[in-house]
């Protein structure tokens, strides 16, 4: 695949974030002329969706898929990757629509797809960083990630970003109907799948900004979740 010529599909999962999107569109749309933009909105009251309706009337580039109500992250991006291959795009990218995943970190990501099966925006690996976090988030994102890789022997250093770049042969022959998490837990059951499969996982450092306008999804009630689907995944590989 000649990385010029490459269909590139951006997959936003969105709830309530009409300001963010409205700055990050004309972001991601200026890093690569190859890029289209799929937003995955679930029904957002502050009226996120319509506004990417009238951006879509100006730009042919941007998509949206409208969804009846909050059905979460994981199941978003499902729906994300499979308008992805069915539209035959050779890239799929995931991305938080809040601005702490930076545009112009795209063109290194979709390089190193030339490497790579699946290319991780890191936050924890040489060159990569936060900004912004007070020191619990920075506690809860460690102890995720050390959790979920001793756990399920995860080789990536950072198995929980949401920023990343997937090869439609990765998606086409991953399940994605049989995906078990739902919420935050989706990243790294992706992973887990992904490195079972056999597929090559790269890193390219980012540093991750916390989101300024807007409130975070992450909850203890999600922390929980995650981590009950994260120990369900062991359980379930361990009784093999």
């Amino acid at each position: 695949m000649a990385l010029d010529k490459s269909k590139i599909l951006i997959v936003i999962p969105t709830y309530n974030e009409k300001e963010n999107v409205a700055k990050l569109i004309p972001l991601i749309l200026k890093q690569d002329k190859n890029i289209d933009i799929l937003v995955v909105d679930d029904g957002s009251p502050d009226g996120t969706g319509e506004l990417v309706d009238g951006l879509i009337n100006k730009n042919k580039k941007i998509h949206i898929l409208h969804r009846k109500g909050k059905l979460g992250i994981g199941s978003a991006y499902i729906e994300g990757f499979k308008y992805g291959l069915k539209n035959n795009y050779d890239l799929i990218i995931s991305m938080d629509a809040d601005l702490s995943h930076n545009p112009k970190y795209l063109p290194a990501m979709i390089t190193a797809s030339g490497k790579y099966d699946l290319v991780l925006g890191s936050r924890w690996t040489k060159g990569g960083g936060v900004k912004g976090w007070p020191w619990h988030r920075y506690v809860m994102s460690w102890g995720a990630n050390l959790f979920s890789r001793a756990l399920l022997n995860l080789k990536p250093k950072d198995i929980t970003t949401g920023y990343r770049c997937y090869k439609r042969e990765v998606l086409e022959n991953i399940d994605l109907d049989n995906i078990v998490s739902s919420g935050y837990a989706f990243m790294e059951e992706m992973i887990y799948k992904v490195q079972k499969a056999g597929f090559t996982i790269g890193e390219v450092p980012i540093v991750f900004v916390d989101r300024k306008i807007g409130q975070s999804k992450i909850d203890k009630k999600e922390i929980y979740t995650s981590a009950k689907a994260i120990w369900h995944l062991f359980l379930k590989d361990f009784n093999k």
